[in-house]
Parts: C-alpha cells; sequence; structure tokens
C-alpha cells in the first residue's frame, strides 16, 4: 500500500453478513469502484465478481485501465481483511456487589459478555461451578486498592477459588485488577509465575476513568484483525484527514461500537472506543425488557407475538424481510440498540461534540436516508449542529487494519468523498417553551433564502441537497440550548440525502407512556421524512 495499488479488495466479515469493495488506482487517486454485502456462507469471490461486473457495467473503460475487465480476475487481488467475531464471555467476580459493578459495568464495553460472580452471601460450591463453566474464557477478579472493610474477611477466600479455578482449567486468562493486583496483596502467594494458565496484572479501574483497564481488557478479546477495534484505528485517521471530531457509531448483529476521535492541531488526535455486545441490534439473552424497548419505538401497531416471530427471524436470516414492515421493525431495533450503546457509554458525553457522526451496520439501511437520520437524532439527543453520514461501503473497518497511520490517512483521504454517503445535518435546539412559534429559521443556499417558523416539539425537513453548504440563522423568542446558550445564532451547514434537519422536540426525548398516543406521535415524524410511509 506504500506504493500506489492498481487495485485491490476490502473485506468485512460480519457475524451475519460479509462486505466486500474493489478500489482501483486512477486519476491520481484511489477510487472506490464499488462495494456489496451477503449473507455469511456466499463466496467472497462471487461477491467481487458481482462488484467487478457491475463496475465493468457502468464504466468499461475505466475498469479496463485498472486491469479489471477479465472474468474472476478480482478473486486474486490483494486484500485488506477484517472480521466480526461473537463476544467471548468474561466471568468477573469479586467479594462484594458493590466491587462487581463498576468492574462489570467497564468489561461490558470492553467487547465481553460478562457474568459477574459475588462471593459475600453465595454458596461456595455454586460460585466455583461459575467460574470453571465451559463457557467463560476469561475471569477478572477484583478488589478494592486498598480492600475495603467488608472485603477483607473474603479476599482470601476469592484469591483461593479463582486459582483453584484456574488449576483446573489453564486455559483460561486471569486479569487481577485493584488490590489483588498490587505489590504484596494478601493474594500474591496463589497466583505466582509458575502456576497453570496466564495471569495479567491490570491497572487500576480508577485510573483515567477506567480507560487503561478497558483497553487490556479489548486486547485479550480479538486479534489485531477484529473490526471493531480496526473502525477504531480508521476513525482516528479520518478525524485527522477531515481536520474534524469524529464519532463513528456501529450496529451489529452481535454488538455495537461507539468510537470518538477528537482532531486537535499539533496534537495527537485523542481517540476513545468502546464496544458494547448488549448494544446488538438484537442482544443475547433478548429479555422481554428487550422487546418492550422495540415496541417502544414501533410507529405502527403489531401483535406483540408476532413481533416476537419477526425478530426470531430477523436474527436467522438478517437479510431477508426489509421490505414494508420489516423495515420499520429494523430501524425501530435499530433506535433500541443504539440507546442502548449510548447508555453503556455516558462517559463520551463529556468529551467535545462531534462535528460529523457517522453510522455504519446494514440495518441502518433498512429506509430512506432521512429515516436513517431521524432514527439518530431520536437517540442522540445532544443539542447542537452535527453532519451525518454513513460508511455504506463498510471499508472503513478494513482500512483500519494497515498498521501504518500515516499510509491509513493517506487512503482516507483519496476515499473520503467515494466511501462516506452524506445524509445531512442534525440541528438540535433544547430548552423551547410553549406551543406557540418559538422563532424563524432562514436558510440561505444557492436556491436563495428560505424562512421557517419554528415550533416546538417537532421536526423541520429543509432541502440541502448533497455537496451543498448553507448558511442556516436561527433567531428565537428566548435564549435555548444549541451546543451554546444563545437567542440568535447562524450555522454553516452541509447537504445530504436527508437534507437538513431542524429538531425542536425534547432533549431527551419524552415520549407517552401509552401505546397509542406513542405510536400516533412516532409515525407524526416517521410519515414527515419518510415518502409513502404508511401508518
Amino acid at each position: 500500500m506504500s506504493n500506489p495499488t492498481r487495485a485491490f479488495a476490502t473485506i468485512d466479515r460480519g457475524t451475519a453478513t460479509t462486505a466486500v469493495a474493489l478500489i482501483g488506482w486512477a486519476g491520481g487517486r484511489h477510487r472506490l469502484l464499488g462495494a456489496t454485502a451477503g449473507p455469511v456462507g456466499v463466496p467472497e469471490s462471487a461477491l467481487l465478481e458481482r462488484v467487478r461486473r457491475r463496475a465493468m457495467a457502468a464504466d468499461p473503460s475505466l475498469l479496463e485501465s485498472i486491469g479489471l475487465e477479465h472474468p474472476g480476475c478480482a478473486a486474486d487481488l490483494p486484500r485488506l481483511e477484517c472480521a466480526t467475531t461473537m463476544p467471548p464471555e468474561l466471568a468477573v467476580v469479586a467479594a462484594t456487589e458493590r466491587v462487581v459493578k463498576p468492574l462489570a459495568a467497564l468489561a461490558a464495553t470492553a467487547g465481553w459478555h460478562v457474568r459477574p460472580v459475588v462471593i459475600e452471601g453465595s454458596e461456595i460450591l455454586k460460585v466455583a461451578t461459575s467460574l470453571a463453566d465451559r463457557h467463560v474464557d476469561a475471569i477478572l477478579a477484583g478488589a478494592s486498592d486498598p480492600p475495603g472493610a467488608d472485603e477483607r474477611n473474603l479476599i482470601a477466600e476469592l484469591g483461593t477459588l479463582v486459582a483453584a479455578t484456574t488449576e483446573r482449567r489453564p486455559d483460561l486468562v486471569t486479569v487481577l485488577a485493584g488490590g489483588l493486583a498490587s505489590p504484596g496483596a494478601r493474594t500474591e502467594q496463589l497466583f505466582r509465575p509458575d502456576r497453570p494458565g496466564p495471569t495479567v496484572l491490570a491497572p487500576s479501574p480508577l485510573d483515567d476513568g477506567g480507560e487503561p483497564l478497558r483497553a487490556l481488557l479489548d486486547g485479550l478479546r480479538g486479534g489485531r484483525d477484529d473490526a471493531r477495534r480496526a473502525i477504531a484505528a480508521a476513525t482516528a485517521s479520518l478525524a485527522r484527514v477531515l481536520r474534524r471530531r469524529v464519532e463513528v457509531l456501529e450496529i451489529g448483529q452481535s454488538g455495537g461500537s461507539r468510537t470518538v476521535a477528537a482532531w486537535q492541531p499539533g496534537v495527537e488526535t485523542a481517540v476513545r472506543t468502546a464496544l458494547v455486545p448488549r448494544a446488538a441490534l438484537l442482544p443475547k439473552p433478548f429479555t422481554e425488557a428487550d422487546l418492550d424497548a422495540v415496541i417502544g419505538w414501533l410507529p405502527v401497531a403489531l401483535d406483540r407475538l408476532r413481533l416476537q416471530d419477526r425478530l426470531r427471524e430477523m436474527a436467522t436470516a438478517p437479510w431477508a424481510d426489509a421490505a414494508g414492515d420489516g423495515a420499520i421493525v429494523r430501524l425501530a431495533s435499530v433506535r433500541a440498540a443504539a440507546a442502548r450503546l449510548l447508555e453503556a457509554t455516558p462517559a463520551f458525553d463529556a468529551m467535545p461534540a462531534p462535528d460529523l457522526v457517522l453510522v455504519t451496520g446494514g440495518a441502518w439501511l433498512a429506509g430512506p436516508a432521512t429515516a436513517a437520520v431521524l432514527a439518530l437524532a431520536d437517540v442522540a439527543r445532544r443539542p447542537g449542529a452535527r453532519a451525518v453520514g454513513m460508511d455504506h461501503a463498510r471499508v472503513l473497518a478494513p482500512i483500519g487494519t494497515i498498521e501504518d497511520e500515516d499510509e491509513r490517512a493517506r487512503l482516507l483521504a483519496d476515499l473520503r468523498d467515494d466511501m462516506l454517503v452524506p445524509l445531512g445535518t442534525i440541528v438540535l435546539a433544547a430548552g423551547l417553551r410553549g406551543a406557540r412559534a418559538a422563532g424563524q429559521l432562514t436558510v440561505h443556499g444557492t436556491g436563495g433564502p428560505l424562512d421557517v417558523d419554528l415550533v416546538p416539539g417537532g421536526v423541520d425537513l429543509v432541502d440541502v441537497p448533497p455537496g451543498e453548504h448553507a448558511t442556516v440563522e436561527l433567531r428565537f423568542r428566548e435564549v435555548v440550548d444549541i451546543g451554546v446558550r444563545a437567542r440568535h445564532i447562524a450555522l454553516v451547514v452541509t447537504g445530504g440525502l436527508g437534507g437538513l434537519v431542524v429538531d425542536l422536540r425534547d432533549a431527551p426525548l419524552r415520549l407517552p407512556d401509552r401505546l397509542e398516543p406513542r405510536r400516533e406521535l412516532l409515525a407524526s415524524w416517521q410519515g414527515a421524512v419518510w415518502p409513502g410511509f404508511d401508518q
């Protein structure tokens, strides 16, 4: 990749679908020639050939100049590859519930299915059986540093149980955190270097908000070509290329991830990432509360049992049943999953607000672009203005596997206009009161000034096409929160397939508790952004 390669392929192997893309060198830069996706199990060579044929039909001279005119040649191209694996299981054990709870919450954002285990008040045989379960892939054992009064009498028992478990199962990785990892800890003799199984001494959960421990657990979970880790690397490079603060929200079949990269001139790009299995489109186990969450986002009435069947079908064949009610169910599931992802990562909201939010994952493609923008606006309720885009070809993760950061940045600089579909810009204002007009919006675009009355509680769409920039003036009767507190503010926004979305609903969003009025309200918003939406 250091020298321009005439053509190569990217492969993103998900747990439900495989996405492939062809990239070629033309006109002095790398270009995205085409992309497609298919169910897991479809040969990648067949998917690549499908892309090659479509690109050949669209521009034969371009494909001939790159050397991709012959059938089957795409299968032999160099590749950038990544894969998403099912989350492994981590037993998080501590003496008391007080210590287990924050450790489990941290591990749940590092890509692990978490099994909390508390020593206090539990039967020893039950605890030992839980730790030794064949489904457990690693153990995180922790204690306060120094151990609290409620832990001290149980520390020795905790260490003995964990050490005995790994004697029986030397394949387990044991991570010791907090007081158990401190020099001179009471359990130090139980975890000698010559004991069976690897033992890792972890950073304190209190260091830097737990980020070093989270990063260590993430590193134990997957390999170098792990797709969700690669997304984090690519996001950092993209923020550097765009010179912006970038956030990527990924929703998949096995989990979700949230990555924020904040570019600052002259400073290394700060990156924070979290991988949350519970943010899967349909998490496992799928509880009644999860079903209620999907129902709560449905703008149409569906029988509960029938909806359960539809979700089971979606779990076994995610690529099927994507039209009609299927698209509506998918976007309701996306909202529920994204809400779980944001709820699991509250510390991210302390970082500066992103300039650009990217969504990735096939479920976001279920409806029109405006519906995807609304789905994001429904759950991400941070006041301000942000552009929204989509990694439609799923090339961000494969590019993130390139080890050299400068090389990643150069490739992203070439491909950014091809790989990122602009969905539009969300302007979200909070703190509006009353039902009467709150002010006026003026859009200064290529078609001349356009005035729109601002009404609290509503969503307004303004057509700003992809590639266009417009200056937006918002004049409110009272001071509102729009990232800053002001009555009059001017913004430069970028266009997209969904145009400009002016969101004057509550932040956080308040919806009726009763299902019928809730559906009517959701349907009114959906109808405004989804042409042909049938309530």
